[in-house]
């Protein structure tokens, strides 16, 4: 493995130490921009505020769909990419030394829920007991601000990679992925990449992630008056009978000889979620429409093409239920269509992640294979570009009263910052 000068591995971890105030507060500024789908802006003209204070020169990379369609990474979008650019800046060194890095982080989060119900509103961020919660906090705006943090170190200690690093701050990753495909592919490619994406409860390292099909079925039945409700077909109860399919399905990707190695010792990998649902107009009226999201998981080796094909047959035996007799039923594809990948251990910068991480810390990044999904697979599938996918301690992601630890996001900037420094080289400014 490469080795980096004591006396600037010394600099540099002492800079990470001056620092931590600092990006503290720029992670309290990024969480208090509420990203959620198609309100990004706030978030991504944060990121170019923050890459021009680091001294870089940010610039706008668009998601195109037409540009993307016929790429196998791509999937259908929701809404409009109109006004909702990506963020990039790219280091270029005096004299190219080292390895490249990519450095890449989402800044869109899911949607904070019953917002009622947290301790502290979602995107007013607190701090208790070391951790702070909010929006984002952990999934994964700390760890956007420590890949960030741990470039500015170099500059505090007067130094600079001494190969390009490019920083890609980019949308829908908890969707589609587009928007980290459409950076990828607009930049050169590198000779790896880190994403600080946040372990569950742990500092954990991806060392796999299934795949993932988001899909919509609708369902329009027969309405009646609630006193004539057997000649209707109720809309609603037409949906969840389609979703009891679905759920004996989930159990049977489940299966022990389905499972990939990579998830042996996992329970229950493959998870299949009904997010959303809408439908009925009137409580003493059959329900006439009802449109149920789902999320169905893809396990490493089964092609996700192949469960799309499921999910149609699915709905389409579904369609043949007593129950749903008169009932029209359409199905469609929107958001994710992401295959599923195990990221390669064996590469030079995961073993160098890893080791550095535990000589930081005294302990080693946790394995993690995931029941979800990140946008290292798009390196990793299509690039074969190898990927350290890790990050900080967070907890309740996804939920209520999302939290990411402050050490541990301290801990993995350190570890990035001496892992950027062995894998591009240092130069002084």
């Amino acid at each position: 493995m490469p080795t980096l000068d004591k006396g600037a591995e010394r600099a540099i971890l002492e800079a990470c130490a001056s620092l931590e105030s600092w990006s503290v507060q720029k992670l309290d500024t990024l969480v208090r921009h509420a990203s959620t789908l198609g309100k990004e802006q706030g978030a991504l003209a944060e990121m170019e505020s923050l890459y021009t204070e680091m001294g870089l020169k940010p610039f706008r990379v668009p998601t195109v769909p037409e540009k993307l369609a016929n790429h196998p990474g791509f999937s259908p979008p929701l809404i409009s990419y109109e006004g909702r650019d990506n963020v990039a800046a790219v280091h270029t060194p005096k004299s190219k030394k080292g390895r490249s890095l990519v450095l890449q982080g989402h800044v869109d989060v899911v949607p904070e829920g019953a917002a009622d119900i947290w301790v502290t509103p979602p995107y007013e961020p607190s701090i208790r007991d070391g951790r702070m919660y909010g929006r984002g906090a952990g999934d994964m705006k700390a760890g956007i601000i420590a890949y960030c943090t741990a470039f500015e170190a170099f500059r505090r200690a007067g130094l600079a990679p001494a190969a390009e690093v490019q920083m890609h701050s980019v949308i829908e990753e908890e969707c589609t992925g587009n928007g980290a495909l459409a950076t990828m592919l607009a930049l050169p490619k590198t000779d790896a990449v880190i994403i600080p994406e946040p372990g569950p409860g742990i500092e954990g390292i991806y060392t796999a992630e299934v795949g993932v099909i988001w899909a919509w079925v609708t369902v329009t039945g027969r309405p009646a008056h609630v006193r004539d409700m057997q000649a209707g077909v109720n809309a609603i109860e037409a949906a969840n009978a389609i979703a009891a399919k679905f759920k004996l399905y989930e159990a049977e990707m489940n299966r022990a000889e389905r499972i990939h190695p990579a998830f042996f010792g996992v329970n229950h990998p493959v998870n299949v979620n009904f997010g959303t649902i809408e439908g009925g107009e009137w409580n003493s009226s059959v329900a006439t429409r009802a449109r149920i999201g789902m999320r169905v998981g893809v396990m490493v080796g089964y092609p996700v093409q192949q469960a799309k094909a499921d999910i149609e047959r699915l709905v389409a035996e579904a369609s043949q239920d007593e129950r749903l007799r008169g009932a029209k039923v359409s199905l469609e594809f929107k958001g994710f269509m992401a295959d599923a990948c195990v990221f390669d251990q064996d590469a030079e910068i995961v073993k160098l992640s890893r080791k550095n991480y535990a000589d930081i810390a005294g302990t080693g990044l946790r394995d993690y294979p995931a029941s979800g999904l990140t946008d290292g697979r798009f390196f990793t599938l299509y690039q074969d570009t190898p990927v350290a996918v890790f990050g900080p301690d967070a907890q309740d992601i996804h939920g209520i009263d999302e939290n990411v630890g402050l050490d541990s996001m301290h801990r993995i900037t350190r570890t990035i910052a001496l892992t950027m420094a062995q894998w591009c080289g240092v130069e002084k400014l």
